[in-house]
């Protein structure tokens, strides 16, 4: 059986984009003027420090959650080998993804092509982190604490929030947000890797 990262890999030579592994493969998003409802809706998102505890309506929203939970588990199993660790991981980036209006599967997509799942990835460009974050949003958002983009929620925090920024500003084009989102808007091999990386991360309810 081909693993996934197998797969993943031949994905990405397919399309011409070369993974690189002991420095992460981003581009970097660019740094634009920002209208001031805008930067103050994005810096409101990023600094809302609720907990990365899911909170279900129902019983049967749970069930789905704890298998989702377990299915994404196994997957991450080899990038990420303690139970406990791929625990806090998935919580917050479901916890963060939803928060944001994204799919779960789309976000853990990213994050493959991205940083292939390392916490303390850096780009040769300086984006930083699981979703390669770059520098100046801290400052743009935050206190300018760049460091902090190693910390886990506060990067998928940012990432999730520039992921849909860009999506809202593309008017929902999924293809020209990601492409916004790596530094490289138009063109075809970076969104053609998330996507396909997403559907290794897709998940149905039983």
């Amino acid at each position: 059986m081909v693993s996934r990262r197998t797969a993943l890999a031949s994905l990405l030579v397919g399309l011409g984009w070369l993974a690189i592994h002991e420095q992460a493969a981003a581009g970097g998003q660019q740094e634009e003027p920002l209208i001031d409802s805008v930067r103050t809706a994005l810096s409101s998102a990023i600094l809302n420090h609720a907990p990365p505890v899911p909170e279900f309506a129902d019983t049967e929203s749970r069930l789905v959650y704890l298998r989702w939970l377990g299915r994404m588990s196994d997957r991450l199993r080899r990038q990420k080998p303690e139970w406990r660790v791929r625990q806090e991981f998935l919580q917050t980036l479901w916890y963060e993804s939803r928060r944001a209006g994204l799919d779960t599967a789309l976000v853990l997509g990213l994050i493959q092509v991205e940083s292939n799942f390392r916490k303390f990835a850096v780009s040769s460009v300086g984006a930083r982190g699981y979703m390669q974050v770059m520098p100046f949003w801290t400052r743009v958002l935050g206190d300018g604490d760049a460091a902090k983009l190693f910390h886990m929620q506060t990067n998928l925090r940012f990432g999730c929030v520039i992921l849909r920024h860009y999506l809202d500003r593309e008017k929902g084009d999924l293809f020209l947000a990601l492409g916004r989102y790596n530094g490289s808007r138009g063109k075809a091999p970076y969104p053609n890797a998330v996507l396909g990386a997403k559907r290794l991360w897709e998940f149905t309810p039983a």
